[in-house]
């Protein structure tokens, strides 16, 4: 009995070979099972798609199988039929006969990919993952393009050449170029462009072309300016705590936290790389350039994540001061109207049942003549949310320059109040406010008033004592800064130095001189006070119009 079942099994592996032989010869012609013979397709194959869920385990059983039986084989038929135990067969024959459908199916199965192809999916990948391991910030070579110099209490920079590139956008396409700089990019004249075009300074594809010329899709657009940047207050930016994970600083009032506009260098983000060596850091939260206060900043990716998702979901209490216009009711008095963003090009917002939900929570904590403190908490983080709430009550920030101002209707938008225009109307006359105001006029005069629909007064200003925007100096002379004793910091000049001063005969920014700004141009009384998080809480000073020699913040 023993000798028939060793003679059956003989027979079976016979079988199998002349059938695993007919197979191969038949599905010869498809590249992907010669590839298959060598264990590294075999491994490509199982990981390919990452989940071992997915492997195509047939076939890698057969081209399994295939190998096996071809040794097993001629080992047992070249042994002269020597008996061997059928337990010994690690490949049961009746595998066989639930493969034999398989083969049909061959030419169906997923195609292994060429060595170019794979090598290209890798590249790709590679290059994915630079683009995200990529760290934040400018290199060396854009914060060296300027530097620094102190005037009349007002931090300054040098001017110097710029050059703004960006792609063509759809609705560009097939407009003239002259026509979209116009139209697009209003902060030089018409004439200034079409010089430009002219000397070769605005360039399509890093090449000159006719003032004619239409855009077309995917077009690089580079445009060389002599560029002249705002002066900002020359207050220190003070900081308030550092590790090596995260660093808050007190920022004052008039500085915007990263480039934008007419700001590049005289950003908090380019004042702490140039003058102490924080380079890189990762913004987690904002503050409007005139509002003053605390902010916070990731040196790590993973402390940068960790704290947005804090806020984000709602785990960070905030606290602001802010002073404003009117006698502030009494108790906690709470806002829940929805804002809406009026234009994000100019960056205005209102109360709209068409917005977003808000709430924020206000309560008086002093008076000062007709005006009130106010302790500000607001519970959402809209744009703008404290400031279009308490001109939505009717107590707008005393010198707020854009929500505190007729444009906004005789009532200054108090209770949704416009003045009976439309909201685009509104629009327009925000924008012709903004671009009257952008600049700060000409040296001895004021900029001139734009006409506007409706007859408009200036907003109601409270002067700022001289003392609050002049640098804080210490026993030597030298500003005051914390983080000087902490990272590498380089002082900017005390004065200007005409040797490091840059011009272009064709600026028409160099060719007049602009009035300084004054006390009022540079503050805003709203004070980002208090941040409390998960295990954290940061605080900063207050400001002088705080009135804190006369308000016990410490009980609130």
């Amino acid at each position: 009995m023993r000798i028939l079942r060793q003679v059956e099994s003989i027979l079976r592996l016979r079988c199998a070979d002349i059938l695993n032989r007919r197979r191969f010869n038949h599905c010869k012609q498809f590249s992907w099972l010669s590839k298959m013979q060598s264990p590294k397709c075999v491994q490509n194959a199982q990981t390919q798609h990452g989940d071992a869920s997915s492997v195509d385990v047939e076939n890698i059983f057969l081209h399994r199988f295939m190998l096996s039986m071809s040794t097993s084989t001629s080992a047992i038929l070249g042994s002269n039929d020597t008996a061997t135990d059928p337990a010994d067969n690690t490949d049961p024959p009746v595998m066989l006969s639930e493969e034999k459908p398989v083969v049909a199916h061959l030419p169906e199965k997923r195609k292994a990919k060429t060595s170019d192809d794979e090598s290209n999916v890798k590249k790709v990948k590679l290059d994915a993952n630079g683009l995200k391991t990529k760290r934040p910030g400018f290199n060396d070579e854009r914060y060296e393009e300027t530097s620094y110099y102190f005037e009349n209490g007002l931090r300054k920079v040098y001017p110097y050449f710029f050059t703004f590139t960006t792609f063509a956008k759809g609705r560009w396409v097939d407009e003239k170029i002259l026509d979209v700089f116009v139209r697009e990019f209003r902060a030089a004249p018409p004439e200034e462009y079409e010089r430009s075009l002219e000397a070769g300074k605005l360039t399509v594809n890093y090449e000159k072309v006719p003032k004619d010329y239409r855009i077309k899709h995917n077009d690089l657009l580079a445009n060389v300016v002599h560029r002249h940047e705002v002066p900002v207050t020359s207050q220190p930016i003070k900081v308030v705590f550092m590790d090596k994970d995260i660093v808050v600083v007190n920022k004052p009032a008039s500085i915007p936290v990263h480039p934008c506009g007419r700001y590049r260098h005289n950003t908090v983000v380019f004042i702490l790389a140039k003058e102490h060596n924080l380079k890189n850091l990762r913004t987690i939260h904002r503050l409007d350039r005139l509002t003053s206060g605390l902010l916070l900043f990731g040196r790590t990716a993973e402390k940068a994540r960790a704290l947005e998702l804090q806020i984000r979901t709602r785990q960070v209490q905030k606290e602001y001061v802010c002073r404003v216009e009117g006698r502030f009711p009494d108790g906690i008095v709470e806002c829940n109207e929805k804002i809406d963003v009026v234009s994000y090009k100019i960056g205005v917002c209102k109360v709209s049942p068409k917005g977003k939900d808000c709430k924020t929570t206000f309560q008086k904590i002093g008076e000062v003549g007709d005006e009130s403190i106010v302790l500000c908490k607001p519970l959402t983080g809209r744009m703008h949310q404290i400031r279009v709430h308490l001109q939505f009550l009717g107590y707008p920030i005393s010198n707020d320059p854009l929500y505190n101002h007729e444009v906004f209707g005789p009532l200054k938008g108090r209770g949704g109040d416009i003045g009976g225009i439309t909201q685009e109307q509104l629009i327009t006359n925000l924008i012709t406010i903004h671009n009257a105001e952008n600049w700060l006029g000409l040296e001895g005069e004021q900029v001139a008033p734009t006409e506007i629909k409706g007859e408009l007064k200036t907003t109601s200003v409270v002067e700022v004592p001289i003392e609050a925007t002049k640098p804080m100096i210490s026993a030597t002379n030298e500003p005051i800064n914390e983080a000087s004793t902490q990272t590498c910091y380089e002082e900017p000049d005390r004065s200007f130095d005409f040797k490091k001063a840059t011009s272009d005969p064709h600026c028409s920014e160099c060719k007049v001189n602009y009035r300084d700004p004054g006390a009022k141009d540079l503050i805003m009384f709203l004070h980002a006070w208090k941040y409390r998080g998960v295990d954290w809480e940061y605080k900063t000073e207050l400001p002088d119009w705080a009135c804190k020699s006369t308000i016990n913040y410490d009980h609130l």
